[in-house]
C-alpha cells in the first residue's frame, strides 16, 4: 500500500478490524468454559474501543484517498464482499440444516481469511496475506483445540479471529500515525 496516496485506508482498517474483532469476542460468548465469560468479555472492550476511534478518525479523514477510489476498484471490492458473505452464508445454513452448528464459526472464518487473499490485490496491501492465512489457521487449529479439550468451536474461533482481527486493528492504527 501506498502510504502517502491511501491515508484513509489505514484508519479504516482499525474500525472494520477492531469492530469485527469485537464481534468474534461477543461469538466467543456462545459456550466458552464458564471461568473464559468474564475475559472473553474484558477482552471485548479493547477492540471496541479501538474500532470507534477507527470510526473517528475515518470520518474525520473521509476526504483522505482510498485505495477504493482508483477505477474500477470499488466494483471489485464488493463484488468480493458479496462471494463472501454467499459463500458464508450458503455454508452456514448448510452445516445449520445439516445438524453441524458448532463448524459454523470456523467455517464462516476460514471464508473471511480466503478473501483477505483477493483483497489485497484490491488495497495492494501484502499484509492482508498474512491475515489470511492467521485467519485460516485458527478455523482449522479451532477444530482440533475445541474437540481435544472439549470446548465449542465457537469459543475457540471467536478467541483465535477476535485476537488476529485486534492485531490488524492495532497495526492499522500504528501505520496511520506513523504517517
Amino acid at each position: 500500500m501506498n502510504d502517502v496516496e491511501y491515508v484513509r485506508d489505514y484508519v479504516m482498517y482499525s474500525a472494520i478490524f477492531g469492530i469485527f474483532s469485537f464481534s468474534w469476542f461477543g461469538w466467543a460468548q456462545e459456550n466458552p468454559r464458564k471461568s473464559w465469560r468474564k475475559y472473553i468479555g474484558i477482552a471485548s472492550a479493547a477492540p471496541l474501543i479501538l474500532g470507534l476511534v477507527g470510526i473517528y478518525l475515518s470520518i474525520k479523514h473521509w476526504h483522505d484517498h482510498t485505495a477504493l477510489s482508483e477505477p474500477g476498484v470499488f466494483h471489485n471490492y464488493l463484488y468480493f464482499v458479496f462471494i463472501e458473505f454467499f459463500l458464508a452464508a450458503i455454508g452456514a445454513f448448510l452445516l445449520i440444516k445439516f445438524k453441524r452448528n458448532d463448524y459454523t464459526a470456523p467455517w464462516i472464518a476460514f471464508v473471511v481469511g480466503v478473501h483477505f487473499f483477493w483483497l489485497k490485490s484490491v488495497f495492494k496491501d501484502p499484509s492482508l496475506y498474512i491475515l489470511a492465512v492467521l485467519l485460516i489457521g485458527v478455523a482449522f487449529i479451532s477444530l482440533f483445540v475445541s474437540k481435544k479439550f472439549n470446548i465449542a468451536n465457537s469459543a475457540i474461533t471467536g478467541i483465535g479471529a477476535g485476537t488476529v482481527l485486534l492485531c490488524f486493528a492495532i497495526l492499522g492504527l500504528v501505520r496511520f500515525l506513523m504517517l
